[in-house]
C-alpha cells in the first residue's frame, strides 16, 4: 500500500516536559521527531498534537511545537488519543485522510492504545518507529511488535518522508532532502 499525502494525517502524542526526560534515547527521539514533523509540515500533512493530563505532566516541549508551527494541543485523560473527543471528531470528520501517522510517547501506553483504537475504527495507523520511545527499551520493542499485530504499518521517518514526497520532481524534494541530511 502506497502512503499518499492527500490521504494522510498525523497524531503527535504527548512530548511533554515532565515525561520526555525519562524516555530512553531521548536525544535521538527528539531529533528524529523534529525532522519528521518539519517534513510533514513542508508536505502540508495535517497534524494534531495531544498532551496526557497537561496539568500534571506539563506542556509539549518547545522543539516539538516549533517543528509543528503551533502550540495548540488537545488535553486528554484517556491513554488513546482517539479516546479524546476532540481528536476523534477531527479524524472522523475527514473521510479522505484514513492513513494516520503516529509518533510520540510512551510507545507501550498512549502510542499503542491509539494504534489499537484507530485500527479498530477503520483507519490505517502508520507507526514511525524511530520517533517513539518508552522509559524502558524492552517496553518499546514489545509495543512495536504488538502494533504490527494490531495492523499498524511500521516505518522510519526517512522512508516515510520520501514516500510522501513521491519523487525528485516533487516541489518538496529539496526541502525534504535537506531535512534528512
Amino acid at each position: 500500500m502506497r502512503i499518499l499525502p492527500e490521504e494522510t494525517r498525523c497524531i503527535v502524542i504527548d512530548y511533554q516536559e515532565k515525561i520526555l526526560p525519562a524516555m530512553a534515547n531521548k536525544e535521538a527521539l527528539l531529533k528524529n521527531s523534529v525532522t519528521l514533523l518539519k517534513g510533514l509540515k513542508e508536505l502540508e500533512i495535517p497534524m494534531t498534537l495531544t498532551a496526557q493530563y497537561s496539568k500534571g505532566l506539563g506542556l509539549n516541549v518547545k522543539e516539538i511545537t516549533d517543528a509543528i508551527g503551533s502550540e495548540e494541543f488537545f488535553d486528554k485523560k484517556s491513554f488513546s488519543s482517539y479516546g479524546a473527543p476532540e481528536v476523534k471528531k477531527i479524524l472522523d470528520g475527514d473521510e479522505v485522510r484514513r492513513n494516520v501517522i503516529i509518533c510520540g510517547i510512551e510507545a507501550h501506553v498512549c502510542v499503542l492504545q491509539t494504534i489499537m483504537d484507530l485500527s479498530e475504527a477503520g483507519y490505517q495507523p502508520i507507526l514511525v518507529e524511530d520517533c517513539i520511545s518508552s522509559r524502558n527499551p524492552h517496553d518499546m520493542d514489545m509495543a512495536i511488535k504488538r502494533a504490527a499485530v494490531e495492523g499498524a504499518l511500521i516505518t522510519t521517518k526517512e522512508a516515510l518522508l520520501f514516500e510522501l514526497t513521491q519523487g525528485a520532481d516533487s516541489p518538496h524534494f529539496k526541502q525534504i532532502s535537506a531535512l534528512i541530511k
